[in-house]
């Protein structure tokens, strides 16, 4: 029986991908959020979902994810799919003016929080017949790809602290993928997607890049790995 843990649920790609996977009754979901009390949606989801259940975490504090690890390995004895999707975007982000601190919060979420998540559930991850870690990322994080003149990646030179941890989340999951041969690891771009954080403006409907994302998934094995990482640019 597929397991999946799933962060940021409470909106967005997180909670369309706790939707989608919930609608199969063969998987078992594990929704993580920051805030359980306030996620209405998600509430509502795991009310007509027996398979989802929600669980307190936060990518910043290391409690959280320990406590959260614990309550996870409660229930299982054995964790099938990790997926680590992780969305924070400093939208006054410009490159002449961007604070230290801006810079330093983005990199604790995106790839310090992805290695928190790494670190506390790896054991539980070990035990599946299917180990795989899924992170979400950003064609923004590419070096290729920010080195070619693509208009449809022009704006990303006003979020240099999102491309900046969105890079190094990409060099730490090849790091993660080299050291475990035997483990799918990836990261995955969803592209520009209509949510709180993509806008109205942008291009491609969340049900779309989940739908997308999750066929993409179910076909990756160990011997037909993706590449860093699955994007649309234009």
């Amino acid at each position: 029986m597929p397991t999946w843990l799933i962060t940021g649920c409470s909106r967005g790609i997180g909670l369309e991908l706790t939707r989608q996977l919930a609608a199969n009754g063969v998987n078992t979901v594990f929704a993580t959020c920051r805030n359980p009390a306030s996620a209405t949606a998600l509430s509502e989801l795991a009310k007509s979902h027996g398979n989802v259940h929600i669980v307190l975490l936060d990518v910043d504090d290391d409690a959280t994810v320990q406590a959260a690890a614990e309550t996870v390995s409660r229930l299982l004895s054995a964790l099938g799919l990790q997926g680590n999707g992780i969305d924070y975007l400093s939208l006054a982000d410009e490159l002449d003016s961007v604070k230290a601190d801006t810079m330093i919060a983005m990199f604790n979420t995106h790839v310090v929080g992805a290695y928190r998540l790494y670190h506390a559930f790896m054991h539980l991850i070990r035990l599946s017949e299917r180990k795989a870690v899924i992170n979400v990322s950003s064609p923004l994080g590419s070096l290729l790809v920010g080195a070619l003149d693509n208009p449809a990646l022009e704006f990303g030179a006003h979020f240099p602290s999102y491309c900046c941890a969105k890079a190094g989340l990409n060099m730490l999951t090849r790091k993660i993928a080299k050291g475990h041969p035997d483990f799918i690891i990836f990261a995955f771009g969803p592209g520009w997607v209509k949510t709180d954080m993509g806008g109205p403006d942008a291009p491609h409907d969340v049900e779309w890049a989940v739908e997308r994302h999750i066929n993409t998934v179910g076909k990756v094995s160990r011997s037909f790995p993706p590449p860093i990482a699955l994007v649309p640019v234009a």
